[in-house]
């Protein structure tokens, strides 16, 4: 009689290696790589800014000549560039404000509902922001012209509108689509109107990409330059007023009306941003 014992298979399966160290290194070189690109970003901006207080001798303000803070107290020493900002700053509450609204329209129209020539309705959208502004601006310039409408303001305005609508809508679409239906049909359900709902529901909801959309209409308002420079005719902006300059120096001022610039967004955004949080509360 034999006796025979059964012993357990030997196990083929092999422990895979850990590559944790591995993750740990890439994520380490990605988070080193995007604070590179953020200060690389950051830097004309911060140069901007130092410059406002540079203790400049001439005209030119290229080299530091030392710290001062005297220039801040000149800030409206030249006339024609407090005047040149004023009409960008106008403009570009203009073009936010009905940018913004129109752009919020078409947003919510491409974001929810389907009609006919919605596909090239997209395909507009993408390609006025994707065309070169020399284009843009030569093509107004002749719109103007032949309509016989005298360049100024109101043209630089029109024209910023124009181009902002596609930005602005962009941002509203994308945030339409992730809306959550159900909490308008509650809202209909419990005797709201269309106008109650959409006021009440929906434009809270959207609220946020309403006002990046008309952050974003503003700064690109007040930075334009190809398109202004078409449309402007006689009136001077913000930067039709640098580039005009430019040969004779560019007084530190304008580094100080730009840094107050980008001060006020800075502000705008975190404010945005709050106001996002406390609603997501």
């Amino acid at each position: 009689m034999t006796v025979t014992t059964e012993t357990a298979p030997a196990s083929t399966a092999t422990v895979a290696p850990r590559r944790r160290p591995r993750r740990r290194l890439a994520d380490r070189l990605l988070f080193g790589y995007t604070w590179l690109i953020i200060l690389w970003l950051c830097l004309p901006i911060s140069i901007m800014i130092l410059f406002g207080f540079n203790d400049t001798k001439g005209r030119y303000n290229q080299q530091w000549d030392g710290f001062t803070t005297k220039w801040y107290g000149r800030l409206l020493a030249y006339p024609e560039l407090t005047s040149a900002l004023l009409v960008s700053l106008v403009v570009a509450v203009i073009t936010m404000v009905v940018a913004g609204a129109l752009g919020t329209m078409v947003g919510i129209a491409l974001g929810r509902y389907r009609f006919a020539g919605h596909a090239t309705m997209n395909f507009i959208m993408f390609a006025t922001i994707s065309s070169p502004e020399l284009v843009m601006g030569a093509s107004l310039l002749s719109f103007f012209v032949s309509t016989g409408v005298g360049l100024g303001i109101t043209t630089i305005s029109i024209a910023h509108v124009m181009f902002s609508i596609s930005f602005v809508a962009v941002v509203v679409r994308a945030r339409v689509l992730t809306l959550d239906r159900y909490t308008e049909e509650a809202a209909r359900d419990l005797g709201a109107g269309p106008w109650a709902t959409f006021w009440l529901v929906t434009f809270p909801m959207i609220f946020p990409a309403v006002l990046s959309g008309g952050l974003l209409a503003f700064a690109l308002s007040v930075d334009d330059f190809v398109i202004t420079n078409f449309t402007a005719g006689t009136t001077v902006t913000f930067p039709l007023w640098i580039w005009g300059v430019t040969r004779v120096g560019i007084p530190p001022q304008v580094n100080i009306m730009g840094t107050l610039i980008f001060l006020l967004g800075v502000l705008i955004a975190i404010a945005s941003a709050l106001s996002s949080r406390r609603q997501e509360k």
